[in-house]
């Protein structure tokens, strides 16, 4: 067309408008062919319902027309009524960017049990052997709220304690709370329904097992009866030492009776805690109120330890013993010395044997 308009102004014969015309007629077609072209492979390529990056459609007005747009970014056409396709899509705030929130189960509540004592008893086992039951949920370090902790306040003691759900107990063990003067009022202050577990030992042997813990952090420690005996000629011990004080079980156990009936009392025997584990944890689980689940059939006896082990649970590769500092080999004492302080906790002991209704027959 552009060619006859100029060939019909111009004169015919002319033959500078021939090259003229054939260049335009040859860029309106090269424009054609590439419109075609890149039309095509956008239908071809475009899958029904995709969206190049950083496309969108844009409403249809009644008639039909694209509503122009002056932005850099695609636009495609989308039906009255149809949903955005990038604005369904979540901003970068959203919950699909936003990290999982990890749900929190049970509540935190003041211990109903406590593992009150008594040092080098046995407090220690009892704890990880009564925790394997699935109702129940223990602190794994002493809090030592009673005795050091309390002006801290019952807040702070409730944050320590697991989460437990309905039916679940929590416990925590502090064998120090034993000996201390002021724990079983201020325990009886926060729960009078508290359930209490002494875990009891010859005395004899917890002061030695005492000793010699102390002697592996204190290595210039004098003897074991330079400070057991305050004449040892004489027979006279030194009970103001602790190691010798703890085993007054009958002294200490009058201030608990003061506050607490015997019947909120459970006595575990540390030496039958070794000789018959399950049987023990019996006993303390029927105190509990729990149903016996932790048996025979989660123990076995560690000859090299010297104390029984929980056997290795499924989701562990190795069985579940207590750390290297417990069973370790006691000092060796003076055997003249050992009957002098049998012959001094035998009165007590007897007492103490009337007291809990029972003899742990530590003569």
């Amino acid at each position: 067309m552009a060619c006859a308009l100029l060939n019909g102004r111009a004169v015919p014969s002319s033959p500078r408008l021939i090259p003229t015309c054939l260049c335009v007629f040859s860029f309106l077609v090269t424009y054609l062919c590439y419109s075609a072209l890149f039309s095509a492979d956008a239908v071809i390529m475009q899958a029904p319902g995709d969206l190049p990056r950083g496309c969108r459609r844009s409403p249809v007005d009644g008639g039909g027309k694209r509503r122009l747009q002056k932005s850099v970014s695609c636009v495609l056409p989308f039906e009255e009524g149809e949903r955005d396709p990038v604005r369904a899509l979540p901003r970068r705030n959203d919950t699909l960017s936003s990290p999982p929130v990890t749900a929190k189960f049970g509540n935190k509540k003041l211990p109903n049990a406590i593992i009150v004592g008594v040092k080098k008893g046995g407090t220690r086992a009892v704890l990880e052997f009564i925790r394997i039951h699935p109702d129940v949920r223990a602190v794994g370090t002493e809090t030592h709220f009673f005795d050091r902790n309390h002006d801290r306040g019952l807040d702070w003691y409730r944050s320590l304690m697991p989460r437990t759900l309905e039916g679940q107990i929590s416990m925590e063990k502090t064998p120090s709370y034993f000996v201390t003067a002021d724990a079983p009022r201020r325990i009886a202050a926060m729960s009078r329904h508290t359930k209490l577990i002494v875990v009891v030992r010859d005395p004899v042997t917890r002061a030695i097992s005492d000793y010699t813990q102390t002697l592996t952090k204190t290595p210039d420690l004098p003897s074991f009866q330079e400070l057991a005996f305050l004449n040892q000629s004489q027979g006279l011990v030194d009970a103001s030492w602790n190691a010798i004080r703890i085993g007054l079980y009958a002294l200490h156990l009058e201030c608990w009776l003061r506050h607490f009936p015997l019947e909120q009392i459970h006595f575990v025997s540390g030496e039958r805690l070794i000789t018959d584990p399950a049987g023990e944890l019996g006993r303390v689980q029927d105190f509990l109120g729990l149903k016996r689940i932790v048996t025979d059939k989660h123990f076995y006896f560690n000859r090299t330890k010297g104390f029984p082990c929980l056997k290795k649970p499924e989701s562990s590769v190795s069985p579940r013993c207590l750390g290297k500092s417990k069973g370790r080999t006691h000092v060796q004492i003076d055997r003249e010395a050992v009957e002098q302080l049998r012959d001094f906790y035998r009165p007590h002991n007897v007492r103490f044997y009337e007291m809990v209704g029972f003899d742990f027959r530590w003569d």
